[in-house]
């Protein structure tokens, strides 16, 4: 009867053991293993959602798809604060506002592409995702003169084929971790709120050109943020170009 009791429990603890092994087998289905989670370890490509330094400086961004009437103003609150900021402006916009890229890019701020036609490209192929990508760098570009280097994916959706195709032509994809949920349609004070709330050194906040109040509630975001000492620049400004790292958060660090 003993040696029966001690075969049981063998098999159970093999059993156990064979399961865990079989987990700890399983990778390539587009999550991490169970091994890879265990030591912090992940197959999985993140953008930059913030970044991590002791300098106090935020980096603030307006995507730009539809609608155009408040972007003058949103550059002349900037320039009024001393401000600097990224606009991820889609193709389809820059097609029916040449001359507003142009000016947003001749008055010193940043552009990068928000796509061409604003799909979820993370349904596309990669033949596709290079199209969009691709196309919409060069009619920036061709306008302005200047390189593209940032990318922000529309709906912020992303997987390690778009990462990989925006790396392949140069362009570094950024995200956001202080989200002012402006196209809401939310009162400026709402908007203030949620950015003031959340933001810390190395933030990348979120914005549109064309929300219902965000020329109301940028000066005071903008106020507040320099009173609490910090600068406000563009994104391309506060991230760094080499030598670095992405956790699993996002967070970038330099090495």
């Amino acid at each position: 009867m003993q040696f029966v009791v001690v075969k049981s429990k063998s098999i159970k603890i093999a059993l156990v053991l064979i399961m865990v092994l079989a987990l700890l087998a399983i990778n390539f289905g587009g999550e991490p293993a169970l091994s890879q989670v265990y030591f912090n370890k992940t197959y999985r490509k993140v953008p930059i959602y913030k970044v991590s330094t002791e300098q106090k400086k935020v980096a603030i961004s307006f995507d730009a798809a539809w609608g155009a009437d408040k972007t003058e103003q949103i550059m002349q609150i900037l320039k009024q604060h001393n401000s600097n900021a990224t606009f991820f402006l889609v193709g389809f916009w820059v097609d029916k506002y040449p001359e507003l890229t142009k000016s947003i890019s001749n008055q010193g701020f940043e552009i990068g592409t928000h796509s061409n036609t604003h799909p979820d490209l993370t349904k596309q192929s990669s033949e596709q995702i290079n199209l969009e990508l691709s196309t919409s760098i060069k009619k920036i570009a061709d306008i302005t003169n200047k390189p593209v280097k940032l990318f922000r994916p529309p709906f912020g959706a992303y997987n390690n084929q778009l990462i990989d195709n925006a790396s392949s032509l140069g362009l570094t994809t950024i995200q956001w971790d202080v989200d002012s949920l402006d196209w809401k349609g939310i009162s400026a004070s709402e908007i203030s709120s949620n950015v003031l709330t959340k933001v810390s050194n190395g933030s990348i906040i979120l914005c549109h050109n064309n929300s219902d109040h965000i020329t109301e509630a940028l000066p005071t975001i903008l106020k507040c943020l320099k009173d609490r000492g910090y600068s406000v620049v563009s994104v391309g400004e506060l991230i760094y170009k080499d030598n670095y790292t992405i956790n699993s958060q996002g967070i970038q660090i330099k090495k």
